[in-house]
């Protein structure tokens, strides 16, 4: 199955994060498919960047986004 989830990027205890698509069997920080967004909590007002028409595209072709990634996804549509 395709997951659209976070891979953990930044140094230790300063975390950043990319939206990405991938197998649900590959590791959280290995390989992905395409990169569709990044996401910083630890900038002013979690900085959240997102490509809306790909993660449409990748929903509709069966990608389940994760829990936390689908409230990301929220925020966004807002």
């Amino acid at each position: 199955m395709v997951k659209i989830r976070l891979r953990r990027m930044g140094a230790k205890k300063a975390p950043y994060y990319r939206i990405v698509v991938a197998d649900s069997r590959s590791p959280r920080d290995g390989r992905f498919i395409e990169e569709l967004g990044t996401y910083d909590p630890m900038a002013d007002g979690a900085k959240l960047k997102v490509d809306q028409e790909r993660v449409q595209y990748w929903i509709a072709n069966g990608a389940q986004p994760t829990d936390t990634v689908r409230g990301l996804l929220k925020k966004v549509e807002e």
